[in-house]
This record gives structure tokens, sequence and C-alpha cells, in this order.
């Protein structure tokens, strides 16, 4: 049975990025239906798995990072207007029995992303 997880690591501190709330939203019709809203625990991670079971299907989805309210929140010194606030990684589920892990390494000018393991 597929699941998909994620994690956060602040790159610009060398830490996990703890207390960094995330939603997932489903997005195969309109509007796009918010599914899940998580916050990162201590070590950048949530409890469980985003999706799983019978709500792990093929489809369109984005993640939503709270980026900006994370990196003031944690000490960051930001513009009045950030870079990055809210960062959105929409990507695709076509294989419900895999495992999807959607990592997100964080700073506050860059991000990067994979499907990782």
């Amino acid at each position: 049975m597929g699941r998909l997880t994620t994690h956060v690591l602040d790159t610009a501190a060398g830490r996990p990025a703890a207390g960094l709330r995330i939603d997932l939203y489903g997005c195969d019709g309109e509007p796009r239906r918010l599914i899940a809203s998580v916050t990162t625990n201590d070590d950048g991670r949530v409890d469980g798995p985003l999706l799983e079971g019978p709500d792990f299907a093929d489809g369109r989805y984005q993640l939503v990072f709270h980026a900006g309210a994370y990196l003031r929140a944690s000490g960051t010194q930001l513009p009045a207007v950030p870079f990055l606030d809210e960062i959105v990684i929409a990507f695709g589920i076509d294989r419900p029995d895999q495992h999807y892990h959607v990592p997100l390494l964080l700073s506050p000018y860059g991000y990067s992303t994979y499907r990782g393991s």
C-alpha cells in the first residue's frame, strides 16, 4: 500500500525545520480541496503519512509549505515582503501502490525538492 510523506530541512540554519505548517491539497477539480494541514515536529517531519490507504489515489496534488511564517518564527531576519513566503510544490501521483516522499530543503532565498524514498 502506498503513502505520501514529507520532511523539511532548514539548510541555512543546518537543522530540521520544526514548527513549519504544511497544507496538502487535491487539485483534480476546481477549486482545489484541502486534504490535510499539519505542522512539522522537532525532526522536521510530520507524525505520520499525509495520505495513505484508500485516500492515497492517483491524481494531482499540491503541498504548500508556509516558509515565511516559519523563517520569521525561527528568528530569521526577512524583508517586509519575503522572497519566499509560501512554497507550492505541485506534483502528481500515478502509482498509488508506491511510496511518494516529497522533502523540502529550505533557506530564505532558495529551496529544492525531489522525489525521495
